[in-house]
């Protein structure tokens, strides 16, 4: 028995771990040779002290304001990080549990804690914020580098026609993914206004080389042969050269010319492919244009174009978007779709580009998730137009 008995204190002086024993107002009673050695103190040196003294003083205001209202209430504290002092100076971090030892009348009579050391536990997370800090500036550094390339694939600002005023719009859905959306507007000849909006499948890197191919292929081909049909068919041509390749990329793309008519403008646009434009009228109506049955542009070798001609009068505003805006998740949990976006502008109507796009811009923060990219751009033909001006 005796053997058992010396044991079981040998256990409790050097076990792995500190105990230290004290009375219900904080007074130590017991500790053992382990938290002695890592606190550099003789026993002598702790007995009768007050257990908050063997702590720094940010641990001492927590463990006043924290564990020893938990023990009064609960009776136990559970794995709270302190940093206790040490003879020498450092602090040691550790992991503390108390729980309180009632006597046969219920009443508090000990609380007894265990000291477990946290140095490799701390160096551990140290390296971990350390890692995470690199990471961070790593993915701060990429967003830039995306941000930059997503903003070097779209026009500073758009053209003006003449009686006109244009906006646009373009939201990443993700900060660390260059997206495939892209539009433009510049003028032709006198009078002549080109204009696109496309859709790159896919994301990152190859659908961004893609998109600038797309982008600068459109605009060379309209100055040759401004007929939309022919524009996009020479866009497919470049695209469709690589089709067999494994990164091969198609798009959906539809393309217009402005031309002024006096007061009015007439856009012919081509779709391959894509959302229909949408135009809000001065009376405030608004309605859909469709094109469909165009095919994906770079799928075929001969695709199949539907060519439309819209008129704008004075107050008309002309909206063309990339899917990513009607097939957004909705609060709801469905897609937002095309008859919700149609009822939505025409409620702005009659309206302007710049409010259409900035009205867009708001309705795609409401959602509960936009999961693609989404370009807009917006052109509104003003109220007062001067039929007798030069075409530009």
């Amino acid at each position: 028995m005796d053997l058992v008995e010396d044991d079981l204190d040998d256990l409790y002086d050097n076990a792995p771990c500190g105990f230290v024993s004290t009375l219900p107002d904080g007074t130590i009673a017991k500790v053992n040779a382990t938290l002695l050695a890592w606190l550099g103190h003789a026993r002598a040196d702790l007995v009768g002290r007050r257990f908050v003294d063997l702590l720094a003083p940010g641990s001492r205001l927590l463990y006043e304001s924290h564990c020893a209202p938990l023990l009064r209430l609960e009776g136990e504290a559970k794995g709270v990080a302190l940093e206790m002092r040490t003879s020498n100076g450092p602090v040691l971090p550790v992991l503390v549990t108390s729980t309180v030892k009632t006597g046969h009348n219920g009443v508090p009579a000990m609380v007894r804690t265990t000291v477990f050391d946290a140095r490799e536990r701390r160096a551990y997370e140290n390296k971990l914020l350390l890692a995470r800090q690199a990471a961070d500036r790593e993915r701060d550094r990429l967003r830039l580098l995306v941000g930059g390339l997503q903003r070097s694939l779209l026009p500073a600002t758009l053209a003006v026609p003449p009686g006109m005023t244009t906006a646009s719009h373009y939201h990443m859905a993700s900060a660390d993914e260059v997206g495939g959306d892209f539009y433009d507007l510049f003028p032709l000849s006198a009078g002549r206004w080109g204009f696109f909006l496309g859709d790159v499948r896919g994301k990152g890197v190859a659908a961004a080389a893609v998109t600038a191919a797309a982008r600068y292929t459109l605009r060379a081909a309209a100055v040759y042969d401004p007929e939309p049909g022919a524009v996009l068919r020479n866009l497919n041509t470049v695209l469709y050269q690589e089709y067999a390749a494994a990164g091969h990329r198609h798009c959906t793309v539809i393309f217009g010319i402005l031309e002024r008519r006096g007061s009015t403008y007439r856009a012919t646009v081509a779709s391959g492919g894509h959302p229909p434009a949408l135009v809000v009228r001065a009376d405030g109506s608004a309605a859909y244009h469709p094109t469909e049955g165009g095919t994906l542009i770079g799928i075929l070798a001969e695709p199949r174009l539907v060519t439309r001609t819209i008129s704008l009068r004075a107050g008309d505003t002309l909206i063309l978007y990339s899917d990513g805006l009607t097939e957004a998740k909705t609060r709801a949990g469905g897609r937002y779709g095309d008859e919700a976006l149609r009822e939505f502008a025409q409620d702005l109507g009659p309206t302007s580009a710049a409010a259409v796009v900035d009205a867009l811009a708001g309705l795609l923060t409401s959602f509960a998730e936009v999961d693609d990219d989404v370009a807009v751009i917006a052109l509104t033909l003003n109220r007062e137009i001067d039929a007798d001006a030069p075409p530009g």
